[in-house]
This record gives structure tokens, C-alpha cells and sequence, in this order.
């Protein structure tokens, strides 16, 4: 596309590709203007929502005649209004998002490019797109628009994140609740090392305000097979504490732990309706971006 932005993280091929689809919300949204998406209010639109018993001061142009032909009682038609989404799509750049095992790519890096492409596409089929990021508070915040100028500084600021500090996601997220007010869609991309409870809560406090909420969670592969084989020094990119160790010995034990973080954090996204996709960073990103967009066609 010859209008698309210069940015190492952005291809205009992949874009050219997924284009062809759209992002759809899979909850009713509340915009500004006329757009693709259902309203939960009710308007003028080309699809027909429901019947109701006709009061005094009605537009009589919704009656329908042939229920009345049928009833003789006046019933008025009601229509899904259509209307624009506003997308969020939040960042975690603390540093374990820095993380790559050898030959892979950092999560964040992965991230900005699935979110780069998203924001894109959102502009271009006519929505409002936001950026926030944060590690242990939130670091840079662009609100929702849908104008091609936004989109360039919000690409311009992609540009400039980098992984460091300690992540507060629980907190954030329970602030993002209380601070979108309108329904909307939030897309969060991090890798959620952080206890499964306290991040369910924080999303059901998402979705108790209507939000259509999308989690990528981002994962290397060394972290889900830990296939070290000799005595290594671990570091904790976050708070630098670091122990010399042998792997072999805590395999088991290292795998059992992190397939119950992540059966708990899945099953409970599944519970409460959150748009759930685990992603391991060798893989291709315009695939896992098709395979998002295709589920949400229907």
C-alpha cells in the first residue's frame, strides 16, 4: 500500500494481506460516528432488531403495516444503530518483555509489531485507535482517535519503547477499567508473569464494563521447555536478583508450575468470555493476526 507508514516493525505486504479482513468487536460498542460495529442503542440501520408496541409521539414511517394488517395493533420496527469502535491496545515494556532465547525475537518487538499492524488496519477501516504502555506505572498514553496524523505519532511512539522496570499489571489494568468509560475494545499484549487470580479479577473488572477484552499472551519458547542442560546463571530481568543453578534438577518441577499458570490464566479467560490467544514468539505474526481477525468474521 503506497500510503503506508516507514517503520521496521511495520510491513506493507502484511498489511496488503490481512487488509482483506477487518477487526470486529464482539460486543456492542459506543463510538462517534457512523461506522461497522453494533451500538447497544438502538437506531436506523439496514439490520432489524426487534418489535415493540407502538406509544403516542412515535415517527409512524417505523410502523409496520403488515403487522398491523395481521393484528390490527400498531407495532414499531427497531434497528441495531451502527457505530465506530475505539480500540486500546496496551503495551507491557517492562523488561522481562525484553526477553529472547537464542535465535528469537523480544516479546516486545513481537508486540509492537502485532500492534502496529492492528492499529493500522483499525485507521483504516474508519476506527479510533489508542496506545498505553507501562511497567510499573503507565509510561505514555495516545487516546482513541482515527485520523491518519494520530496514527503516524502513534506509530512514531511504538517506535521509542523499550523493555525496563518492574510490571504493575494488576494495578494498571483495574485503573484502565475505571478510566475507559464508553464500551470498547482493549487488546493487552504481555507476557503476565503475575498470579493468575489477581490478573482474573482485574479482568472481570474489565469485562463487568463492557469491555470486549483481548489478551496476547506472549511466551518464548525456552520459557515453555526450559531445555537448559548444564549449570546456568538465571537473572530476574526485573528486580536483578539472579542464582546459579543446574536446570536439569528443576525441569520437572519448572514445567509443572508453568502449566498450571498457564491452564489457570486460559481457563479463566474461557469463564468469563476474554478473547484469549497464547503466542510463542518464533512464530509467524501475520499468522497469529490472521487467525485473530478470521474468529472474529463471524
Amino acid at each position: 500500500m503506497a500510503d503506508t507508514p516507514t517503520t521496521d516493525f511495520l510491513d506493507a505486504e502484511v498489511i496488503a494481506r490481512l487488509s482483506r479482513l477487518q477487526v470486529h468487536s464482539r460486543a456492542p460498542m459506543i463510538g462517534t460516528v457512523s461506522g461497522m460495529h453494533r451500538s447497544p442503542h438502538r437506531g436506523s440501520s439496514v439490520e432489524f432488531a426487534e418489535y415493540r408496541k407502538y406509544v403516542p409521539g412515535d415517527d409512524i414511517k417505523n410502523i409496520d403495516w403488515r403487522v398491523f394488517g395481521r393484528t390490527d395493533r400498531f407495532y414499531m420496527k427497531e434497528f441495531e444503530a451502527d457505530t465506530n469502535l475505539r480500540c486500546h491496545l496496551i503495551l507491557d515494556t517492562s523488561a522481562s518483555m525484553g526477553f529472547a532465547g537464542p535465535g528469537a525475537e523480544p516479546k516486545l518487538s513481537y508486540a509492537r509489531r502485532m500492534a502496529a499492524t492492528l492499529a493500522y488496519i483499525l485507521v483504516h477501516q474508519g476506527d479510533a485507535v489508542g496506545l498505553q504502555n507501562f511497567s510499573s506505572h503507565v509510561e505514555n498514553e495516545l487516546p482513541p482517535q482515527h485520523n491518519a496524523a494520530h496514527l503516524k505519532n502513534l506509530l512514531d511512539l511504538m517506535g521509542t519503547l523499550e523493555p525496563k522496570g518492574e510490571t504493575e499489571i494488576v494495578t494498571i489494568l483495574h485503573e484502565l477499567a475505571e478510566k475507559v468509560r464508553n464500551r470498547a475494545l482493549i487488546i493487552v499484549f504481555s507476557d503476565f508473569l503475575t498470579d493468575p487470580e489477581e490478573l482474573q479479577e482485574c479482568f472481570q473488572h474489565l469485562r463487568y464494563r463492557k469491555h470486549d477484552l483481548v489478551v496476547f499472551h506472549l511466551l518464548d519458547r525456552s520459557e515453555l521447555e526450559f531445555k537448559f542442560d548444564r549449570p546456568i546463571r538465571f537473572t530476574d530481568m526485573e528486580s536483578n536478583f539472579n542464582i546459579v543453578t543446574d536446570p536439569v534438577t528443576l525441569r520437572d518441577r519448572y514445567l509443572d508450575a508453568m502449566h498450571q499458570h498457564l491452564d489457570r490464566l486460559k481457563q479463566g479467560c474461557v469463564e468469563h468470555n476474554i478473547d484469549y490467544w497464547r503466542v510463542v514468539t518464533d512464530s509467524g505474526f501475520e499468522d497469529v493476526l490472521a487467525d485473530f481477525l478470521l474468529a472474529r468474521q463471524t
